[in-house]
C-alpha cells in the first residue's frame, strides 16, 4: 500500500506497438510518474524515452530494476518473455502488471503467480476488454438486476482488419486467435456469467499467411446458463466493426444487446426496448479506430493505481486469471481432440 502523496514511479518494459497505449495512459494519471522505459531494441527504448519525456531508458530489464527506484513494473512484451520478466520483478519485490495472455503455458502462468505471491507483491493481468466503457455498462445492468438471472449469452468479435502489420509476430504463432483474442472473450464470459464447468471448441485455419488458427467458436457450459464465444481474423462482413465486441445476453426478465457502434439495447418482457448510445472518452492521443481500446487501457491502469494506493486486490489479478489461462488451454484441447473439456 502506498499512502504518501508522491507519484508512483513506473518502469515500463517493452516499447513496441501496443506499449504506446500503456505509455500514453500512464501520462493521463497524475498519480504516476514514468521513471524508466526498457526494450531489448535500444533504439526503440531511446525513442520512447524521448517521446514521453522519460529520464532514463534501458535495453536490459535487470539493469533497470537494479539502477532505478521504481514503485511498480509494467510488462508490455510478447508472451514468451513474460515468465522471466514477471519473476524478475518479483525477485526485486516490485508490484507488476503483465500484458495478456500472461503465458501460453499454464505451468508458466502458475509459476509467475506463485513468484509474486512468495515475494508479497501484487500481480495484475492487463486484461483490458472488461474495462471498456460499454462492457462495464453491460455488467452494471446485470448487477442491477435489469434482466433478471442471465441464462444465455453470445460474445462476438469478428474482423478482417489487418492486425498483422503492427504485430507481425502473430503470423508465426502456432497458437493464434484462441490465445490472442480468445483470452479476452473468455474473460468477458467469466465477467458476465462466472466460471463455466465445461467447454467445447471448434477452431479453423483460414488465412493462408498465418501459421495458427484464425477463427474459433466456443460453447461454455454452466449449471444454469450457456454462453457462446465466436471470433475470427478472417471476417467477411459488409461492415467491418473492428475493434468492437458485440454482446447478447438473455435473462429471465429481459435482454441486453451491445450493438454496433456502442449502442446498448435493453429489452424488457412485454416488448419494450430502450437504447443508450455510448460516447467513448477521448484523449489527445486517441485515434478514432482504437479509441474504445485506448480508453479501456486508461480505465484499467487507473484501477491498478487505486489498488496500489489502498491495498485493494486488483479485479483481474494473477490468481484470478489462472482460470482464463486454463480455459484457453482447454479450448485448444477440445479443438484438437473434438471432445468436451471440463474445468
Amino acid at each position: 500500500m502506498h499512502e504518501d502523496a508522491r507519484p508512483l514511479r513506473a518502469g515500463v518494459i517493452g516499447c513496441g506497438f501496443f506499449a504506446q497505449n500503456h505509455l500514453n495512459a500512464w501520462q493521463e494519471i497524475p498519480e504516476v510518474e514514468l521513471a524508466a522505459v526498457c526494450d531489448v531494441e535500444s533504439e526503440r527504448a531511446r525513442k520512447a524515452a524521448e517521446r514521453f519525456g522519460v529520464a532514463v531508458w534501458y535495453d536490459n530489464a535487470e539493469t533497470m530494476l537494479k539502477e532505478t527506484e521504481l514503485d511498480f513494473v509494467d510488462v508490455v512484451t510478447t508472451p514468451p518473455s513474460h515468465p522471466e520478466l514477471v519473476e524478475l520483478a518479483a525477485k526485486h519485490r516490485k508490484p507488476v502488471i503483465c500484458q495478456k495472455p500472461i503465458a501460453f503455458d499454464r505451468g508458466d502462468a502458475e509459476s509467475m503467480v506463485a513468484a509474486c505471491k512468495k515475494a508479497g507483491v501484487p500481480l495484475m493481468i492487463h486484461e483490458n476488454f472488461r474495462w471498456q466503457t460499454p462492457i462495464r455498462a453491460v455488467r452494471r445492468r446485470i448487477d442491477e438486476g435489469t434482466i433478471g438471472r442471465p441464462f444465455f449469452g453470445r460474445i462476438s468479435w469478428r474482423t478482417g482488419y489487418d492486425i498483422f502489420t503492427n504485430q507481425p509476430y502473430l503470423l508465426e504463432q502456432s497458437r493464434l486467435i484462441l490465445a490472442d483474442m480468445g483470452t479476452h472473450l473468455i474473460d468477458l464470459a467469466r465477467f458476465f456469467f462466472g466460471d463455466p464447468q465445461a467447454l467445447v471448441c471448434h477452431a479453423l485455419h483460414i488465412h493462408p499467411s498465418v501459421r495458427g488458427e484464425d477463427a474459433a467458436t466456443i460453447l461454455l457450459e454452466y449449471d444454469n446458463a450457456t454462453c457462446i464465444v465466436d471470433t475470427t481474423y478472417s471476417g467477411r462482413a459488409a461492415e467491418d466493426l473492428f475493434p468492437q465486441t458485440l454482446v447478447h445476453i438473455e435473462g429471465e426478465e429481459g435482454t441486453l444487446d451491445l450493438e454496433p457502434h456502442y449502442v446498448l439495447a435493453v429489452g424488457r418482457r412485454g416488448g419494450t426496448v430502450e437504447r443508450e448510445q455510448f460516447s467513448i472518452p477521448q484523449y489527445s492521443w486517441s485515434t478514432p479506430l482504437w479509441d474504445v481500446v485506448q480508453d479501456s487501457v486508461v480505465n484499467l491502469q487507473r484501477h491498478w493505481v487505486e489498488c496500489l494506493r489502498t491495498g485493494k486486490t486488483p479485479e483481474n489479478n494473477g490468481e484470478e486469471n489462472l482460470l482464463t489461462v486454463q480455459l484457453v488451454e482447454g479450448a485448444y484441447i477440445s479443438a484438437e481432440t473434438q471432445t468436451i473439456y471440463r474445468s
